[in-house]
């Protein structure tokens, strides 16, 4: 069998194949399988098991792959329930059967893996990654793994909410619609008991992973009802990942917690944007056609009761359904009201309207959005649903500086929980009331803290931390030496004794992480005489009849750092286009140095790398004539370091391509550099170095961003783009938010409907 397995699954870990066999084993010697379907039984149970767990070890999760090895496992059961219950190859199978040093707890609640993604019976084997020893397989601890499993399976519920993190998909399941998801994780709970239930979460022994990477070890999860965290950490750490991991209940929080997570923009069709907000909130949605449904039966039964005698049998039978109805009515109506289902179309309205869609445009089939703004109908979806916890990942990249200031307005008076996953310091500094800090495959919380509290206090631990760990080296450095020294001297003898219990019993303390940091360097410009570029009534259209710029005047110098706001669709990255000449203009005039040099960074930068090269490949074939030791120079000036700069683009995360990208970008020597959305993607340390780098740059700088804290940061004049000008602006982004407050209060679009 052994050698069976590894034939078909090479270079399999040897602890799963001593598992595998380990397990059938114990399972055909301690139960006999029935005449039934040999599903039914409990060797046939372990068979689901272990070929599952077989074929998720093995990477391959086609269905051809996962045949070959469920008639693998069965050929070696079969021999297994053989006449005589135990034959040569099953005595020699238990003869070499080897024990982990660490028992396998499988299906075990507390740690639980979210590595293998098996459906139903789920095995936990990282806990064998320190095995030091082998031995053979224990029969008490299988057993009560087996009564675990049996345990779970009982208390398992939804079966069909199965979160596989070793398999996320990106993209929903075609044959599953918005409303059966919805339902699936949020089944509906009528009754007056379900609003006395608490609704803060607490899950203890939280563990993670994603293809055999972990995420989360042994850690807990908090969090209050009511209150808005932020949640923190450096790119790829795994915060998406745990989101995901709650939007699909893979962690114990309890069925009357409603949850609902913002990761992609909703599939496009006929309805319009109004009503598809509307239909988001799917209990509404069904509680309203229960209540139609039941007053029509009402009705009937009302009318079928008139013409009985009070005294009848049948009458009585209608009387109790009747009884029941009006209870299940009763419970509906009171439902819809804590909903507030009368004020749904005026706060869908609302919500739609601060995320910049025009009362026109609400009508609007979804189909006749761009990719950006279906991710705000999604947003808009999930605001109006307003359900007990709100996940957000990255709620800022796709929306402009209005609607940000929109979005945290609205958020700042969510009346339930809200976790959401941001880069954006002022966007947290407004939004969150705690902070979780994901590092070290563990949460850290700071209450009561706003970003740049918890910076600060994270800062202030972690050096408190290196000096405690620092002075304890010294202190056992300074024992161990004198320990060293007269262990064996007769008159020194009790005091080194003395000094071995000291050490003995001071607490060990872990090394502190070692400090992450990330620096961005863009090489030296060579002076230029002006005019750099200017642009000088400019007007530009992408159909004659409907302009998008009039009458554009704009100049940008070595010395400039101009950034550019204003609402999406207004013709901001047009502006960009024109002046690197991407674009021509309809009418007006663009003039530039002919020795200028413009680097562009698109804010669809990840489109022009080749995903299957790695950074050095990438550099060496778009920019020749360095070697690769200067290629990898270079990306270390921007963050990549080490091994990272040969992988493939594909295996890096969204902030490392970009720093990719930017990399790419200052080989280029450029004297002005234009940039749409450099923040996307970036987490915070990354942000803080780009703006140091261009604050630092000596040419000029123009920005399209949303980020309000880089456009603090790098940017001395601020210009507005909207209605089809491009104007400067007196004072700072500050300033320009308050504005758009007032505008919006207004017009009554940011304000909650209570």
């Amino acid at each position: 069998m052994e050698a069976e397995i590894k034939a078909q699954i090479p270079g399999l870990d040897q602890v799963i194949s001593d598992y595998a066999i380990g397990y059938l084993d114990h399972a055909s010697r301690q139960y006999t399988p029935d005449s039934d379907a040999p599903g039914q039984s409990p060797l046939g149970e372990a068979a689901e098991c272990i070929t599952a767990l077989l074929v998720s070890a093995s990477g391959d999760l086609s269905d051809q792959n996962s045949l070959a090895i469920r008639n693998l496992v069965d050929k070696f059961i079969s021999k297994l329930s053989a006449a005589d219950g135990v034959d040569g190859e099953r005595r020699q199978m238990a003869a070499t059967a080897r024990k982990l040093d660490h028992a396998i707890q499988v299906g075990s609640q507390r740690n639980m893996s979210s590595t293998l993604g098996l459906a139903g019976a789920t095995v936990d084997l990282e806990s064998a990654n320190t095995r030091k020893v082998e031995s053979r397989v224990d029969r008490k601890k299988l057993e009560k793994a087996e009564r675990k499993i049996q345990a779970k399976q009982d208390r398992k519920v939804m079966k069909s909410v199965a979160y596989e993190a070793s398999r996320l998909l990106d993209q929903p399941d075609d044959a599953q619609s918005y409303e059966d998801f919805y339902m699936q994780v949020n089944p509906l709970q009528l009754g007056a008991d379900q609003v006395s239930k608490s609704k803060d979460i607490k899950v203890d022994g939280v563990d993670v992973s994603i293809s055999g990477k972990r995420i989360l070890t042994d850690t807990t999860l908090t969090m209050a009802f009511g209150r808005r965290y932020g949640l923190v950490g450096q790119n790829g750490i795994g915060k998406s990942t745990l989101l995901r991991a709650l939007s699909r209940r893979e962690l114990a929080i309890p069925t009357h917690i409603s949850i609902l997570h913002v990761e992609q923009e909703i599939t496009g069709d006929d309805t319009p944007a109004l009503q598809a907000v509307l239909d988001a909130d799917v209990w509404r949605k069904h509680l309203l056609a229960e209540q139609e449904k039941i007053s029509k039966e009402l009705s009937a039964l009302e009318a079928e009761r008139v013409s009985l005698a009070d005294t009848s049998t049948d009458a009585e039978r209608l009387d109790k359904h009747r009884e029941g109805l009006d209870t299940t009515l009763s419970d509906i109506h009171a439902k819809l009201s804590e909903m507030e289902s009368d004020k749904a179309e005026s706060r869908a309205a609302s919500i739609l309207a601060g995320l910049g869609f025009s009362e026109e445009r609400q009508h609007y089939a979804t189909k006749t959005f761009s990719g950006g703004w279906r991710m705000r109908l999604a947003l808009a979806r999930a605001l109006f649903c307003e359900p007990d916890l709100l996940l957000l990942d990255e709620p800022s990249n796709m929306l402009d500086v209005p609607s940000i200031t929109f979005l945290s307005t609205y958020l700042q008076s969510y009346p339930s929980t809200l976790l959401v996953v941001s880069h954006d310091r002022a966007f947290l500094n407004e939004v969150a009331t705690d902070i979780i800090h994901q590092h070290s495959e563990r949460l850290d919380y700071y209450k009561g803290a706003d970003f740049d509290s918890f910076y600060s206090t994270k800062e202030e631990r972690r050096k408190t931390a290196k000096r405690e760990y620092d002075n304890q080296m010294v202190q056992r450095a300074h024992l161990q030496a004198f320990i060293d020294k007269f262990r064996y001297n007769a008159a020194k003898s009790s005091e080194a004794q003395s000094r071995i219990k000291k050490l003995e019993k001071m607490p060990v303390l872990e090394a502190p992480e070692s400090e992450y940091s990330v620096h961005f360097r863009f090489p030296d410009v060579e002076k230029l005489s002006p005019p750099i570029i200017q642009m000088s009534d400019v007007s530009f259209g992408y159909s004659p009849e409907r302009p998008l710029l009039r009458h554009v005047d704009l100049d940008v110098q070595l010395d400039s750092r101009i950034g550019i706001v204003g609402p999406n669709g207004a013709g901001k990255t047009t502006v960009l286009k024109l002046l690197i000449g991407q674009l021509q203009p309809t009418s007006g005039l663009i003039s530039q140095n002919p020795r200028l040099r413009i680097g562009f960074f698109a804010q669809h930068h990840v489109d022009a790398l080749d995903m299957n090269a790695s950074a050095v490949g990438f550099m060496a074939k778009n920019y020749p004539g360095k070697q690769d030791e200067e290629y990898r120079r270079h990306l270390g000036a921007f963050g990549i370091t080490g091994t990272t700069s040969l992988q493939r683009l594909s295996l890096l995360s969204g902030g490392q391509k970009s720093r990719v990208a930017f990399a790419c970008l200052s080989l280029t020597n450029p004297h002005i550099l234009v940039l749409d959305e450099p923040s996307n993607h970036l987490d915070i340390e990354a942000m803080d170095a780009l703006s140091l780098a261009l604050r630092n740059f000596q040419g000029g700088v123009l920005m399209v961003s949303h980020d309000v804290t880089m456009l603090q940061t790098v940017c001395t004049s601020l210009w507005v783009c909207e209605g089809g000008s491009v104007e400067k602006f007196d004072g700072d982004v500050k300033a320009y938010k308050k504005r758009i407050l007032g505008q919006a209060g207004q017009g009554g679009v940011v304000e909650r409907q209570d």
